[in-house]
């Protein structure tokens, strides 16, 4: 059976492409065929073969089968601003059209398509959408990548209402502890489990940047919500 998930944070740097890549090798090791996406990414560097970006390429080594790059991120921006001044500048405007073909495509090629968006998830993607119209768009159900740390709470709600009030199924959340020193994080961590309203699918610890492949040991797939 063909599943597909969306992936958005309380805000940048909170470990969504940490997440998905640890969801694409925990259902790869069920058997099941993944690929990742990320529809659009800035700061992304030159490279031979156009510009490359360090999410994009994790996420294609934890996926199991190959795509094209246009497929996987359709649109990529060098300087590390907001995509829809990126693209500004870059004199275009991101069709929210062409990423969901390039969803659709990958669709065909995997049993599991992990898509992860930018930034938090009410970034602008141009000046009339944003990555909620793009979450909407492909009709995903959405798992919250909260980045524990002070102010955590009332981001993590704030999402958690946005997302719903878009009409989507929020399947479950993920706790990454991005400040190792952050005080009281078990109360916090049970603070959202009783409000978010949603299965508590990891409590990621602080993770170096050379231990990254140990997320998925975290995650309880058994706890999303399969019927979306």
């Amino acid at each position: 059976m063909k599943r597909a998930y969306f992936v958005t944070g309380t805000d940048t740097g909170v470990g969504k492409t940490l997440v998905s890549c640890a969801l694409l090798r925990a259902f790869a090791a069920r058997g099941m065929t993944a690929v990742g996406m990320k529809p659009v990414a800035a700061g992304c560097e030159p490279h031979e073969n156009g510009l490359c970006c360090e999410d994009v390429e994790n996420l294609v080594a934890a996926g199991t089968v190959a795509a094209p790059r246009e497929w996987v991120n359709p649109y990529a921006f060098e300087p590390p601003v907001a995509p829809h001044i990126a693209a500004a500048q870059a004199g275009m405007e991101m069709d929210l059209g062409q990423i969901e073909s390039a969803f659709r495509k990958l669709q065909n090629l995997a049993d599991l398509v992990i898509v992860e968006g930018v930034g938090g998830f009410r970034v602008p993607l141009n000046e009339r959408q944003d990555t909620a119209d793009l979450a909407v768009a492909l009709n995903l159900p959405v798992i919250l990548v909260v980045g524990m740390r002070l102010g955590c709470l009332n981001l993590a709600l704030l999402t958690a209402e946005a997302i719903r009030a878009r009409g989507l199924n929020l399947a479950g959340w993920v706790a990454n502890r991005v400040d190792p020193d952050m005080p009281l994080g078990v109360e916090n961590r049970e603070a959202l489990e009783r409000r978010l309203g949603c299965p508590l699918l990891g409590d990621l610890p602080y993770i170096q940047s050379d231990e990254k492949t140990i997320a998925e040991l975290h995650l309880r797939l058994d706890k999303l919500i399969w019927d979306t």
